[in-house]
């Protein structure tokens, strides 16, 4: 097993061996939010509770609304693919399979949340990041790291975290339609608002097209997606909130040699309450469901999953320092045409969290404990700690552990699973500093992971490494200036396994980004570069699939009050491109799209 020792000495080496950065710190007084802006967000993931960037002490990237809206994505891998620490593969383009690596820990190693609620499904163990509709979102967090000390299993590469539209003040609302080539259509229509204590929000979204080739010489293959989200909110006399959630979507996404019938759902209710200046409280039950109906020439199969939760927390203010106390109880259950030795697990958690302030100096202590009914206890833990040299530079260190739980595959799959298979185990240690300023950030990150166990499985082949080490630099940077809107992150990583110094397959070694926007009055102008290097398919490193760079353009004309026209070009270059390879069969490459445009009409209503 590996030993604090040993992690405090990869911190020294990684310490001496690298300079430091991550994307979006700021040092800023969190009893003045009024004077956050884009470059100095207030983040809620990273920490139990809402603080900048720079106080939460961990490596975020935000992606906010005005990003959203005007980069008009077709999916969420659009957003979120060469941002710091983000790498992601697919099996072609349109709803089909896409895994996000997270500081090169695999996908089922990423957590995706929804509005706090947990979306993965129990038998793959990773999230169905290629339905989630990123039309319906406000705003997007990535977290960088381990945070199983804070949310249990599977946060060992990070969180991502979206969060859809909230109630403003006064009523508004919009519409949308778009068209583009492979005959894809997008509607979309929303609503929000206030009456007296009462929030609301509505929106909905549909999305199809008939797709591009998976294979070289292949048919297209199609996709569809409608996605609904709804909420509402009461305000309480005594400045607590009760309210609730729902999410859905669903459709169909065809592939080589068949297709299936996806739903993906969130429903929540919480309540926050504010007995003292000093103590609060939060209750929040969830439910989450990934439903999935497969016909192939093999005949068909069916896989639905659902997670039930309950979580407590319990916040104490003592003057400038904070506690966070809490439980939670989670249930996962499978069905379908498979028949698993178990269908159900549960599991118990207690976490903790305290935040210490002594003038420039910031302690970040965390601590949980999981007792999982299928493969046992585990307890995780963080320090972070953070100095401030001046209001403009921040020093920041961190230390965490994190484990991946093992899914309903990885144990009970028939003539596949083993039901002995021991959770994934890593230590991670963080060096990082970062400068805000008036109209610009930067931030540069240096880590270093340990990872016991780390699995391999991809949902084709299965596999682990006995152990694996992972380190990488992040940096990043972003301006604002007039009616310029600049943003640029690279990422250099190796991950390895030291039995035989080759590289982790599917991860790339380096990934780079850079976005460009300009407002010319009535329009705008931008341009995003995506840029990853090679990586291998496969654990010999035989496979090489070679790096690419793309280029995408978007332009948008405000022709009427209200009314907004935008013209998004992706892989204007028609660069032909595989993050994948198929792992059976014939092993042929899963092809991205060629360059696809889509033309869109937006009217916003007050």
């Amino acid at each position: 097993m590996m030993t604090i020792s040993r992690a405090a000495s990869s911190l020294f080496l990684t310490a001496v061996s690298f300079t430091a950065f991550n994307a979006s710190t700021a040092f800023a007084d969190e009893t003045s939010p009024e004077q956050n802006n884009e470059l100095d967000p207030i983040v809620v993931t990273a920490t139990l509770g809402p603080r900048t960037v720079g106080e939460s002490l961990s490596s975020v990237t935000v992606i906010d609304q005005e990003t959203i809206r005007k980069q008009n994505p077709r999916d969420i891998n659009d957003l979120i693919i060469g941002q710091p620490g983000v790498d992601i593969t697919t099996n072609g383009s349109y709803g089909k399979t896409a895994s996000v690596f997270t500081r090169g820990f695999g996908s089922e190693s990423t957590v995706l949340l929804v509005d706090g609620i947990r979306i993965r499904s129990a038998t793959t163990g990773g999230a169905p990041w290629q339905f989630v509709s990123p039309q319906l979102l406000q705003r997007i967090e990535i977290v960088r790291g381990p945070r199983s000390s804070l949310y249990g299993a599977d946060a060992g590469g990070g969180v991502i975290q979206g969060f859809t539209q909230s109630a403003g003040e006064e009523p508004r609302g919009w519409v949308s339609a778009g068209a583009g080539n492979f005959d894809t259509q997008q509607l979309g229509a929303g609503v929000s608002g206030r009456e007296g204590r009462n929030g609301y929000s509505f929106a909905i979204n549909n999305f199809k097209t008939d797709g591009t080739e998976v294979f070289e010489g292949g048919e297209d293959k199609g996709y569809r997606n409608t996605s609904g989200v709804a909420s509402l909110s009461h305000e309480l006399d005594n400045g607590g909130k009760a309210s609730v959630l729902a999410m859905r979507a669903e459709g169909n996404t065809e592939f080589e040699g068949g297709e299936t019938d996806f739903a993906i759902q969130a429903l929540g209710a919480k309540i926050d309450l504010v007995a003292s200046d000093y103590l609060r409280s939060s209750i929040q039950f969830s439910e989450s469901r990934d439903q999935a109906d497969t016909v192939r020439s093999s005949g068909p199969s069916t896989f639905n999953t659902r997670t039930r939760s309950a979580r407590w927390e319990n916040t104490v203010v003592a003057g400038v320092h904070e506690f966070v106390l809490g439980l939670e109880h989670t249930t996962d259950e499978v069905s379908g045409t498979t028949d698993y030795e178990e269908s159900s697990r549960s599991n118990d958690a207690m976490f903790g969290q305290a935040a210490f302030n002594f003038g420039p100096t910031d302690i970040l202590l965390s601590l949980r404990r999981d007792d999982n009914e299928a493969y046992g206890a585990e307890t995780t833990g963080g320090l972070a700690l953070g100095y401030a040299i001046d209001r403009n530079h921040r020093l920041r260190t961190s230390y965490s552990t994190a484990f991946k739980a093992p899914s309903f595959n990885d144990l009970y799959f028939p003539n596949f699973g083993d039901p002995d298979q021991k959770p994934e185990q890593a230590e991670s240690v963080e060096v990082g500093m970062s400068g805000r300023y008036q109209t610009w950030f930067w931030d540069v990150a240096v880590y270093q992971s340990d990872v016991e166990d780390l699995s391999l499985t991809d949902g084709q082949t299965a596999g682990s490494v006995p152990e694996a080490r992972i380190r990488g630099i992040e940096l990043g940077s972003g301006l604002e200036m007039g009616e310029w809107r600049l943003g640029a992150a690279v990422t250099l990583m190796d991950a390895r396994n030291p039995a035989n110094d080759k590289r982790l397959r599917r991860r790339t070694h380096q990934t780079a980004r850079l976005d460009v926007d300009r407002s010319l009055g009535a329009w705008f102008l931008g341009a995003t570069v995506a840029a990853q290097g090679y990586r291998y398919n496969d654990e010999e490193n035989e496979v090489r699939l070679p790096g690419f760079a793309t280029v995408n353009l978007r332009a948008g004309w405000e022709f009427a009050q209200d009314w907004t026209a935008s013209l998004s070009v992706n892989n204007i270059l028609d660069k032909q491109y595989v993050t994948t390879r198929q792992s059976f069969g014939a092993r042929e490459d899963y092809l991205a799209a060629g360059t696809s445009s889509l033309l869109s009409v937006r009217y916003d209503f007050r």
